[in-house]
């Protein structure tokens, strides 16, 4: 038995290991300057203490915690010759992964009914989504996902990894560590398949639900421009959508290979898009730009 796994990840070339650096922790600097900025703001301004900016702040959350599983440890890969990572720190990382992505599945299928009420009974959407039943989604894609990832974990744990120790991948997740162990490995194939199928398929048929709703409210709606308000305001949830999914479903549900191609639908998914998403939420709502500009002027009025 050993002790230690090998993330192969990139090119192993020490020029390209420098700028690849550079390039993840710049990324990484602005994840957490972004989302932390999304979280104060819609922490300090009361414009913002609604159901939908709540889920925004549970959001932000949620990016700075998934990508500080990975790129830590990716960034210390880059300057490191060795690039191992002990068998239970990539359980522990695995665990968190998958715990963070599938809560981040089920609070995006909690944003798009936010988005369905909000639009269909707007006059309503403060009774309807108020704060106990908005924090009780929220534990609750929290627990549900924590447990699943948890259940997967200790079965994986319970493996016998006598094979190979080399990862062809930049991060530990669990698809990637069953080719590794000599133990019969269908449980967790068929496990890893059911969870993937509520995380992500469930939670993906419900926000295609609550999309087929909202587009049968719009098209109700006589005056162009009450149509073009209600879709501004899904526009960004809808955007942040396709960018988690359509990376996810590929750097989750494809078998684990190391190609360039599954790498860069990967990378997307753990260091881009939570890169992106308070960008997106920043540019497409004006409500955001406004506390945004609210907030910037507070603090220049503080220190002058």
């Amino acid at each position: 038995m050993f002790s230690e796994f090998i993330l192969l990840g990139f090119s192993a070339d020490p020029q390209t290991q420098t700028v690849l650096f550079m390039f993840f922790l710049v990324i990484h600097l602005l994840t957490l300057m972004g989302n932390l900025v999304m979280l104060l703001m819609i922490r300090a301004d009361f414009h913002l203490h609604t159901p939908m900016y709540f889920f925004l702040g549970q959001l932000s959350f949620l990016d700075l915690c998934h990508s500080s599983v990975t790129v830590p440890k990716m960034l210390e890969n880059r300057l490191s010759e060795s690039k191992t990572i002990f068998v239970e720190s990539c359980l522990a990382q695995a665990f968190f992964v998958f715990a963070t992505g599938a809560t981040e599945a089920c609070l995006l299928a909690v944003m798009a009914y936010d988005r369905y009420v909000a639009i269909s009974c707007p006059l309503l959407c403060g009774q309807l989504m108020n704060k106990q039943l908005c924090a009780g989604l929220v534990w609750g894609s929290w627990s549900l996902a924590f447990v699943d990832a948890l259940i997967n974990i200790l079965l994986a744990a319970s493996l016998d990894y006598c094979e190979d120790q080399t990862i062809p991948h930049f991060s530990c997740e669990l698809s990637s560590l069953f080719p590794l162990s000599c133990s019969d490995t269908s449980p967790n194939f068929t496990l890893l398949l059911c969870s993937s199928v509520l995380h992500f398929f469930g939670t993906f048929i419900m926000i295609v639900s609550s999309y087929a709703r909202i587009v049968s409210t719009i098209l109700s709606i006589s005056s162009t421009s009450g149509r073009s308000k209600a879709f501004s305001t899904c526009s960004s949830h809808l955007t942040t959508v396709i960018l988690f999914y359509g990376s996810g479903f590929l750097s989750y549900l494809l078998p684990t290979s190391g190609s360039p191609l599954e790498m860069v639908f990967s990378l997307q998914y753990s260091v881009v898009t939570p890169m992106l998403n308070p960008l997106i939420y920043s540019l497409q709502n004006k409500e955001v730009r406004v506390a945004l500009g609210r907030m910037l002027r507070r603090y220049v009025n503080f220190f002058t």
